[in-house]
């Protein structure tokens, strides 16, 4: 499928920023986000499915799509639009078997030669990172800068990318000019006390865009 990569990819932080899946992509959305990717770490399976299902009412109401982190199962049962896993997650071509050819994958990757792997999996985008550092990840992968970025890009050709870690607004520019075409963000969105401000932040690093 032609998944097209908007500028600003967020993605959900239930501890960072207080609120459940569903009501940070209302805050998400209604600054401008169009795709918003929930990743959990600490619900159960049954939890998480429940906030699953009111997330993607929410994104529907918006025209969102929804991709799920690492829970293929999930996202098949709620009918999400993609999965996004990691170098430790479930494979990518198992996700596209389980899922088909109409849903979004998104693998991540933390070297140039990861990155050039995965170009040739079937998936929809490579994600590099971190590129700055970041407190998003209990355990991260050594900073990869904007020159990881830049050689990144070069190994994989016209492959959709996004980069993540530790980008702020006033970083992105540099970000997407070293060759990403979108930029994953969670803290610089979501660690904030009041939620409107998340809808704030969300205009604000379009703007930027």
């Amino acid at each position: 499928m032609i998944f097209e990569l908007p500028k600003l990819y967020p993605i959900t932080d239930r501890r960072l920023s207080g609120l459940s899946h569903a009501e940070q992509v209302v805050r998400l959305c209604e600054g401008g986000a169009r795709v918003v990717q929930l990743r959990e770490k600490h619900l159960s399976p049954r939890e998480f499915y429940a906030e699953v299902l009111e997330a993607l009412k929410v994104a529907r109401s918006f025209g969102a799509k929804l991709i799920i982190n690492d829970r293929a199962d999930v996202a098949l049962a709620v009918g999400a639009d993609g999965v996004h896993v990691g170098q430790n997650d479930v494979p990518p071509e198992a996700v596209r078997a389980l899922l088909g050819a109409g849903k979004v994958v998104g693998f991540s990757t933390h070297s140039v030669e990861q990155a050039a792997s995965a170009a040739r999996r079937p998936i929809d985008y490579i994600a590099i990172g971190p590129v700055f550092s970041t407190k998003s990840k209990e355990n991260p992968d050594p900073v990869v800068g904007l020159e990881g970025v830049r050689r990144v890009r070069e190994a994989i050709g016209n492959a959709p990318l996004v980069a993540i870690g530790g980008i702020k607004a006033d970083r992105a520019p540099s970000v997407l000019e070293a060759g990403a075409d979108s930029v994953a963000v969670i803290g610089a969105l979501l660690n904030t006390s009041d939620p409107a401000e998340i809808t704030r932040r969300t205009r604000e690093f379009l703007a930027h865009l």
